[in-house]
């Protein structure tokens, strides 16, 4: 039965036979292996509620260690043994949902959160199994201790029966001891110590402790040996590495302690040693798996941090360079070729970074997905990192083979360069990823120099991006109104609504620094929604105070549409309900659509301004003749305005006005007119350029030369004026 079809409590009694299978033959129990199963039940029950539970609590990991020793699991194969069959078996059989979601919750991220829960379990388990077993030894070190001192106090008759008890303590014990003479000769040695330098007696015993040194020890060990053969210092812990004969290396817990005789005086020196090779190995496991990317070996975003941290806390005059790699097109790779392809991609581009980065102080990282960072330290970092990045676009300029395909690999880098302790690890690599961007926006496979302008203006255009979901909220936005003036008689005919945004910090910012913002976030529909409702609603406060039936007509309100409106499939029936609600009639409201967002197209685009156009609202082709777009396609278009960019009226700012400006004025408008288009001007800001337009037969016009964008009252107070 697979565990996916088990029940919670089978699964866990399935966790707890490979548990005891695994631990049985290195344990020292009178038990039957059933008898020692049931006594491991409850302790697996413990390990899955410490998978489970929302907040992690190690005493709880920490109980089940302590309990593998009071069970008498004290062999430090036991504790390995233990970390391996949680590692292997505790996700699969214990986590939550492994029954139900089965392979699928291995591509989530609930998995990845098990393993890391069972990683700290493992840690937690050792950190029991250790304390326990410490405080045993320490135990059996006082038995051992009294062992002594009644050995040396009690009568001739007793010191043998006192003798043989230290005998079966010292050599019982589950820990390694020896006993040395003040000079450092090993004297006696028990069981357990030789076998942790290999089961050979006649090595250890008559050795001198000096020779045991490795090159890992500290001053500070020898001088606290020295303290205590001179009588000066009891007893001293520390963690000290030997060799064994074989070579290999023993790490241990090793607390020396000093015999005196009954007068005082130093006679021996008593040493136990813990094991701990096993669980520093483990350590050490985790630490890299912890500090390195599981898939190229790389550093990863934990360990390069703290190697930038310490190279921007150096002293005066240190220097670092950074270079933010991001490879250009690869979602490509793994949209077409799979994210195996993907992968090898990406650790053939690792080992070629790697081999560029072997300078002393220079070292590369994989922040994730297919972004790498290299880091140089040193006093000439300006030039290195700058050779460093070349070598980098070098690395990559050849094609890497996968999967029999050789794909071309291009990256886009940042660098940022200077001396340290000016900025912290997160400003540096935030310079970096914008610096890296914006190498990428100018076409990538190149890198780019660190800029504190352009990073201020990134900055401000990300906090900009990221206030804008609340400032629709929170009523920052208002709208202002251009009039619109007939030519023919300069009558205010209507008004182009305007929005602005009323930053709280930045105060009053234009449309075009947040409108792209708003485009590229999707924010745009609603807000657009929301400028249509309020300019509908003037338009008709306008004709509800004007008066409807007054010449020259009710005054137009023009808003503008940008072509993600244009897609948004609720745009008819949000433009309905609008003018509905507001009572205002569609040939009150005109729609301005930029001609580059018509350049080719479709009908099933151009199908609700066409459904717009029949109920009588007014469709303008706005910015005319800056896209470049086909004469012809005008006839298929469901416009009935046309607005001029200002571009037109710049080149009758001077006069005589450019006559070749003139003839294409003159040539559009015929053009229109005969298409029974209407033709409104942008950008009139002279008398001279008003006269102009009006010879040239154009209708409507705006500027500064009749009014800036304001208020709606004030568009009201000019409306009245010309009623007069």
């Amino acid at each position: 039965m697979s565990a996916d079809q088990d029940g919670p409590e089978d699964r866990l009694r399935r966790f707890a036979t490979i548990w005891s299978r695994a631990l049985f033959p290195v344990t020292a129990t009178s038990l039957t292996r059933p008898e020692f199963e049931s006594r491991l039940l409850p302790l697996a029950r413990q390990l899955r509620a410490a998978l489970d539970e929302r907040v992690f609590r190690a005493a709880a990991s920490e109980h089940v260690g302590a309990a593998l020793v009071e069970a008498h699991c004290t062999e430090p194969e036991a504790l390995s043994r233990t970390l391996d069959v949680v590692d292997a078996y505790l996700v699969l059989y214990c986590g939550a949902g492994a029954a139900d979601e089965g392979a699928a919750a291995a591509e989530t991220g609930d998995r990845e959160e098990l393993r890391a829960r069972c990683s700290r379990i493992q840690h937690a388990v050792a950190a029991g199994f250790a304390r326990a077993l410490r405080e045993r030894t320490r135990a059996e070190q006082e038995a051992i201790s009294r062992a002594a001192l009644d050995a040396r106090g009690t009568v001739a008759e007793a010191l043998h029966a006192s003798e043989a008890r230290f005998r079966a303590v010292f050599h019982g014990a589950a820990i390694g001891i020896g006993i040395a003479d003040l000079r450092g000769t090993v004297l006696e040695v028990n069981d357990a110590l030789i076998r942790m330098f290999g089961g050979l007696e006649h090595q250890l015993r008559g050795r001198n402790v000096a020779e045991w040194t490795h090159p890992d020890d500290s001053p500070h060990i020898w001088r606290l040996y020295e303290e205590l053969v001179r009588g000066d210092r009891e007893h001293y812990r520390v963690e000290k590495a030997f060799y064994r004969p074989d070579g290999t290396v023993l790490w241990t817990n090793l607390t020396v302690s000093l015999l005196r005789d009954a007068d005082g005086v130093p006679q021996y020196q008593l040493a136990l040693m813990e094991d701990t090779t096993e669980r520093r190995l483990l350590n050490l496991r985790l630490r890299y798996e912890a500090t390195h990317d599981a898939l190229t070996g790389l550093p990863n975003r934990t360990l390069f941090f703290e190697r930038l941290e310490k190279a921007l806390s150096a002293g005066a005059g240190a220097r670092f360079g950074l270079c933010y790699l991001d490879l250009d097109g690869f979602k490509t790779v793994n949209d077409s070729l799979g994210h195996a392809a993907g992968d090898r991609l990406l650790v053939e581009v690792a080992d070629r970074l790697q081999a560029c980065a072997t300078a002393p102080g220079e070292m590369v990282a994989r922040l994730g997905g297919d972004e790498f960072v290299a880091l140089t330290t040193g006093p000439d970092t300006e030039h290195e990192v700058d050779e460093l990045a070349g070598r980098i676009m070098n690395a990559l300029a050849t094609p890497i083979r996968v999967d029999g395909r050789e794909l071309t690999v291009r990256g886009s880098i940042g660098i940022v360069e200077g001396p340290a302790a000016e900025r912290g690890a997160a400003e540096v690599l935030r310079s970096a990823d914008i610096t890296m961007y914006r190498a990428k926006h100018a076409g990538g496979n190149r890198y780019e120099l660190a800029d504190p302008e352009a990073d201020a203006r990134a900055i401000t255009r990300h906090g900009l991006t990221t206030a804008l979901p609340v400032a629709l909220e929170r009523g920052e936005f208002f709208i202002e109104y251009q009039p619109l003036v007939h030519l023919g008689d300069g009558s205010v005919r209507g008004a182009e609504a305007l929005v602005r945004w009323l930053h709280p910090q930045h105060g009053v910012i234009s449309p075009d620094r947040f409108i792209p913002l708003a485009e590229h976030t999707g924010l745009i529909v609603p807000l657009g929604r929301w400028v249509l409702e309020q300019s509908v609603r003037q338009a008709r406060a306008w004709e509800a105070a004007t008066g409807a039936d007054q010449a020259p007509g009710p005054l137009r309100v023009n808003v503008n549409l940008s072509p993600c409106q244009l897609t948004h499939p609720g745009l008819v029936s949000d433009t309905v309900e609008i003018l509905e609600r507001a009572g205002l009639a569609p040939a009150s409201l005109c729609l301005e659509v930029t001609e580059s967002a018509l350049i080719g197209a479709d009908d099933d685009l151009l199908k609700p301004l066409r459904r717009l156009a029949e109920m009588g609202v007014d469709i303008a082709l706005d910015d005319f003749g800056t896209g470049y777009s086909n004469l012809a396609n005008l006839r298929r278009l469901p416009v009935s305005i046309l607005k001029l960019d200002r571009a037109f009226t710049q080149g009758m700012q001077h006069f005589p006005a450019d006559p070749v400006d003139l003839k294409i004025i003159e040539g559009i408008v015929s053009l229109a007119h005969s298409l029974d288009l209407a033709v409104t001007v942008e950008g009139v800001e002279t008398g001279a350029q008003a006269d102009q337009l009006r010879e040239l037969g154009c209708d409507t016009a705006q500027g500064w030369y009749y009014a800036r964008p304001g208020p709606p009252d004030r568009l009201h107070e000019l409306a009245l004026a010309d009623a007069t």
